[in-house]
């Protein structure tokens, strides 16, 4: 199995970050402006890009800790896989250790998918920071896959 793998620092607290990673409004915020679904334990949510998209269910959820989510339904590279974002405080920022784990192996598409949570997560940084995240369809695109 191979893991994708991204660490950045945010100046808000971990309380603002979880709702952003926990709610319709904060993840429409950073990630996909076509979110919808239940971000508590047990929930679906449902994200809607131009080329597809993903159901996530959050197999669990810690305020000011972390979020996990499966992924459901999707490309079928990410069928089974699991995101996780892990918080901790250190030095006035709250870091956010994200993990995309469980792909069977490194294909294009994970190449790919690498860059854009990097984006992502710069999204989710400008948001909390700025109140402005990039979320699609503003993202940065980096290829046909978007």
């Amino acid at each position: 199995m191979v893991d994708i793998l991204h660490r950045i620092g945010v100046t808000t607290s971990p309380e603002q970050v979880y709702a952003a990673l926990t709610t319709v409004d904060g993840l429409a915020g950073w990630w996909t402006e076509d979110t919808d679904g239940d971000g508590d334990v047990g929930g679906v949510l449902r994200f809607r890009f131009e080329p597809g998209g993903f159901d996530m269910k959050v197999l669990d959820a810690r305020p000011k800790e972390f979020v996990l989510w499966e992924v459901v339904d999707g490309p079928e590279e990410w069928i089974g896989t699991r995101v996780r974002f892990d918080l901790s405080e250190a030095d006035g920022f709250t870091i956010v250790r994200f993990r995309h784990e469980g792909w069977r192996e490194p294909v294009e598409f994970m190449y790919h998918c690498s860059t854009k949570w990097a984006t992502f997560l710069l999204s989710l940084k400008k948001l909390l920071e700025t109140g402005a995240g990039d979320p699609a369809p503003r993202d940065v695109r980096i290829s046909d896959w978007h």
